[in-house]
């Protein structure tokens, strides 16, 4: 970066030092004992109000959760480690953490009476299927709180970047969803969580370095973000990337093919005066339409024939009323003619 510009981004009057900085993410740095205790006890606080939030559905809960959890210090803290070549003892505080969570996400869901439908969980449902977008946020988030941690003077903003990032919730997902058997949606919680800690590392070490902080490694001397750790670092982003591309790509389709489907089952319910589509919800299993109707629909037969050129072979189409029968249709074959 060039000097005038690092300037801009990070005045001298508001600056940092490297001892400040270690400090702050470095939870090995001054009274280790009174920062590990606080980051145990705060994480387990944390996990339980997330899994709470996720079990009861509530957003509110959940953001509560968030802004408590302490496990984006650590993270950062490796990302300051990269680019100072020290090590602070992050990698292990990270994933126990989040076995801690994860653990607390499943046991909370075994001991609840009765089971979590995942399927209309919004904490659930907005947690399973990360794509690039995700990904995005999650690298300016890591911008963001990296220049907060660098200047004395927008430490404030902290809790809004606590906020942004999601760190806590989709570990407390992957419990509950490994509680309730659903391994898939677990899978995609953990891809969740797994590409903000990746994206966090690398915005921060970028910025850590951007901002001259690899200047000031131990003892004064000349150092820089180790080669294997970029290396590493770089593997582990293109491991991420790839589901996540895979999975935007599915979304998009997804979103598409329900947009067919809706204009198909309108122009199926054509015939009953006062239907109507009401929403299409698409997922991997197949779609729900949520249909109005002040009468029973025509024949079943005829939407699948209408759908059979439109959806995969043998796509589940459940068709809700608002009077609350349910029909299955196990879309046909296209080619079963």
């Amino acid at each position: 970066m060039d000097l005038s510009l690092r300037r801009l981004v990070l005045p001298a009057s508001q600056r940092r030092s490297i001892e400040e900085l270690r400090d702050a993410v470095d939870l090995r740095h001054g009274d280790r004992r009174a920062k590990l205790t606080a980051f145990w006890s705060m994480l387990t606080l944390s996990a339980v109000i997330a899994t709470a939030g996720v079990l009861s559905d509530s957003t509110a809960t959940v953001i509560g959760a968030m802004i408590i959890a302490p496990l984006s210090t650590p993270i950062m803290g490796l990302a300051l480690g990269i680019v100072t070549r020290e090590r602070m003892g992050a990698t292990p505080l990270v994933l126990l953490g989040a076995l801690l969570v994860v653990l607390v996400g499943w046991g909370a869901t075994a001991l609840s009476p009765g089971s979590v439908d995942l399927a209309s969980n919004s904490q659930v449902l907005g947690r399973t299927s990360p794509g690039l977008l995700d990904l995005a946020a999650a690298v300016a988030t890591g911008l963001a709180g990296a220049l907060a941690l660098s200047r004395r003077d927008v430490a404030a903003v902290l809790p809004g970047v606590a906020i942004a990032i999601s760190l806590v919730p989709p570990l407390a997902v992957v419990g509950v969803c490994l509680g309730e058997g659903d391994h898939l949606a677990a899978a995609g919680a953990m891809l969740l969580f797994t590409s903000n800690v990746v994206a966090l590392v690398i915005a921060g070490t970028v910025l850590f370095a951007a901002l001259g902080y690899a200047d000031l490694g131990e003892h004064g001397r000349a150092v820089g973000a180790r080669a294997r750790s970029r290396v590493v670092l770089t593997g582990v982003f293109l491991l991420v990337l790839t589901p996540l591309f895979v999975n935007t790509v599915l979304v998009v389709a997804l979103h598409s093919m329900a947009d067919e489907v809706e204009t198909e089952t309108r122009r199926w319910l054509v015939v009953v005066p006062g239907a109507e589509v009401t929403k299409v919800e698409p997922s991997l299993a197949g779609f729900v339409v949520s249909v109005t109707s002040p009468q029973e629909p025509p024949s079943l037969i005829e939407l699948e024939d209408a759908l059979a050129d439109i959806v995969p072979p043998y796509t589940r189409v459940t068709v809700e009323l608002t009077t609350g029968r349910r029909y299955e249709l196990g879309v046909v074959n296209p080619g079963s003619g």
